[in-house]
């Protein structure tokens, strides 16, 4: 019964603090959420100096800066919406935002549900880690494929199992139990970890899959990487996956995880950079997960700014398409600086030409925009 109250009074206090942060509005701060549109809201009927977005939580460190230092430069706001990888979709969709953010590509079915072809973006990319609340434990726990796995099955319930036990040697791991954290909402974040997972167990691949939403086989769900770092934060025994940046800005633990060739890595920029240097397809939609680069963190992915590649719809004015196009290649060239310093790898030279191509593809009136 003790336990039931404590994790009811857990997910009040997360739940509240949700709700503080959703009514928060503007850029200048860099630390709450900007949400001053609703799903009902019509994107004609906003200020042409007025951009709105809505989506990964994954990436909101960084647009948060970004679209700070863009109204600086420029004067234009941007109200971003950090809601999760599948409430942007959907607020695309509905043709209430200018642009989503996912760290997942669309699925077929999004893509045909948007009624329109709809251009993938690459921002960055960045690392999804493993974090967990073990005040006892000093050293850097190392974590395997397999034990990740079988932690979010439900098959290893208490830290000291020996499967954690053997593969830190001379760490005293306690007996406390595990309390697994996950999201609770469509997630990109998600949608990473679960590929991640479905690549290197079959168990896993073959009862739960991968997917922005997955029934989740053990476990509370937190909503956004904010709501997960939360639960993990205040559970003695949790554990859970974020962004790398969640897991700073928390101070929380993060393990190595072992990748495809053996070798235990630490989630940090070199790591996530090795990662992704990979040779992206046109329209730059790949997985990165379970890494072939011998210091690759293995959990790793992409997130993408979503647009239509016709601009020119719900009466939105010539000037909003430029303004936007304008806004999404400076975040890509001179953007990209304030990635490192917020926990993300930059695009490399190859990733951003490929994001010039997709940009300049964008059209009003059949017409290129840029």
């Amino acid at each position: 019964m003790k336990l039931k109250l404590k994790i009811r009074s857990i997910l009040y206090s997360i739940s509240v603090l949700a709700v503080l942060g959703s009514v928060s509005t503007g850029c200048g701060s860099g630390t709450s959420n900007s949400d001053s549109s609703s799903d009902s809201t019509n994107t004609s009927g906003s200020s042409d100096k007025t951009l709105l977005g809505a989506g990964s939580t994954f990436v909101y460190p960084l647009f948060s800066k970004q679209f700070s230092e863009y109204n600086t430069l420029t004067g234009l706001k941007i109200n971003y919406q950090s809601i999760g990888s599948g409430g942007g979709i959907l607020q695309l969709t509905n043709k209430t935002v200018d642009f989503g953010d996912s760290d997942a590509p669309l699925t077929e079915e999004q893509a045909q549900n948007m009624g329109m072809p709809v251009l993938h973006i690459p921002m960055c990319s960045g690392a999804v880690v493993m974090s967990y609340n073990l005040p006892e434990v000093k050293d850097t726990l190392k974590l395997t494929p397999d034990v990740i796995a079988n932690i979010f099955l439900g098959k290893i319930t208490k830290w000291n199992d020996s499967k954690i036990t053997s593969i830190n040697p001379g760490v005293k791991i306690p007996a406390t139990p595990i309390l697994v954290a996950h999201r609770s909402d469509g997630s990109g974040t998600s949608n990473i970890f679960t590929d991640y997972l479905s690549k290197v167990n079959a168990e896993w691949s073959s009862k739960v899959g991968k997917g922005t939403s997955v029934n989740w086989p053990t476990g509370l769900g937190g909503k956004g990487n904010a709501g997960v770092a939360g639960l993990i934060k205040q559970t003695p025994g949790g554990i859970g996956y974020v962004e790398l940046a969640y897991a700073s800005q928390n101070k929380l633990s993060y393990a190595k995880v072992q990748n495809k060739l053996g070798n235990y890595i630490v989630p940090n920029i070199a790591s996530t950079s090795a990662a992704s240097n990979v040779k992206l397809p046109a329209d730059s939609k790949i997985f990165l997960g379970n890494t072939d680069a011998p210091n690759g963190y293995p959990i790793s992915g992409f997130t993408w700014a979503l647009i239509y590649k016709e601009q020119a719809y719900n009466k939105r004015s010539a000037e909003k398409a430029q303004d936007l196009l304008k806004l999404l290649s400076w975040e890509i060239h001179e953007g990209q600086k304030y990635c490192e310093g917020l926990h993300y790898a930059p695009l490399s030279p190859a990733a951003v030409t490929i994001a010039e191509n997709i940009l300049k593809s964008a059209t009003y009136n059949g017409k290129a925009i840029l």
